[in-house]
């Protein structure tokens, strides 16, 4: 598929070609043979995995085992970073999203992202929210307010905030900052879903809720999940990955990883005695 953008460039018009990714279907994510380095320093060593549409997978491992290192790589964050360097594929839904006529601002709006730390912006409920579909250029103000109250619901927020919308974001406690967030990232309706321990900041009650919206939200998204918690991992998650020292030691059905799996090391990390 492709698409065409303009832009106004000195006055004049200049016309890219670019790639565009097929979100029409869920998405299927393919990592082939993927390698990263930052400098000298190999963080990331020949990696191979297939993750299935609609399903959570779990990244565990140690510290500095390259879990976010990979996160990243689904939307590129890793570029932001001078020494980064990246070999291999990784395609989504056929499409090898590192090609360089990949727009990779168009990439981001189709794998959303949330962070270990709620990060609201200092504006209201609502301009949060709405934030990222009036940067698209969106100014139709009845489909803003519609999105943005269906992301709420989806989010599991907008009973607790329908009647303060105006109000701000920086007054919400963590666990609803966290889901407005998560609603933030729903509201521009991506495919594909990134967790970086989202809820290592939260309380267990927030923690909870959060769990509970991640499996809702896997009937329509895929969703990858960095987590250090792993009962976190064996409650919500389909398929896990366990990463040690930038390797994929093992990677399959969840119950089966924490139930029998094949690698020790796996064995090991999973019932405490090391990491």
């Amino acid at each position: 598929m492709e698409i065409t953008m303009e832009k106004t460039l000195d006055q004049k018009v200049v016309v890219n070609t670019i790639e565009a990714i097929d979100t029409s279907k869920p998405s299927k994510i393919e990592v082939k043979d993927v390698n990263v380095w930052y400098g000298d320093f190999q963080a990331i060593k020949g990696i191979d995995m297939e993750i299935k549409p609609n399903t959570v997978t779990a990244f565990i491992g140690p510290s500095g085992c390259g879990k976010s290192t990979f996160l990243r790589l689904f939307n590129r964050m890793n570029d932001y970073i001078d020494s980064h360097r990246m070999e291999g594929k990784i395609k989504i839904n056929g499409k090898n999203i590192y090609k360089k006529k990949v727009n990779v601002e168009e990439l981001r709006k189709e794998i959303g992202m949330v962070f270990q730390k709620p990060n609201p912006f200092p504006k209201s409920i609502f301009e949060n929210v709405a934030y990222g579909l009036k940067i698209q250029g969106i100014k139709d103000k009845k489909f803003i307010e519609e999105r943005v109250e269906k992301a709420l619901k989806q989010a599991d927020l907008w009973e607790e905030v329908k009647d303060k919308l105006k109000k701000s974001a920086l007054a919400l406690s963590g666990g609803q900052q966290q889901r407005l967030c998560i609603a933030r990232t729903l509201a521009v309706e991506p495919s594909i879903i990134l967790m970086d321990e989202p809820t290592s900041a939260l309380d267990p009650i927030s923690t909870s809720k959060i769990e509970n919206l991640i499996f809702e939200l896997k009937k329509k998204y895929t969703i990858i999940i960095v987590t250090h918690n792993m009962q976190q991992a064996s409650r919500i998650s389909d398929y896990t990955a366990f990463f040690y020292i930038g390797e994929l030691i093992e990677y399959g059905k969840t119950k089966k990883i924490f139930t029998n799996p094949e690698k020790k090391r796996t064995e090991n990390y999973i019932t405490g005695r090391f990491g």
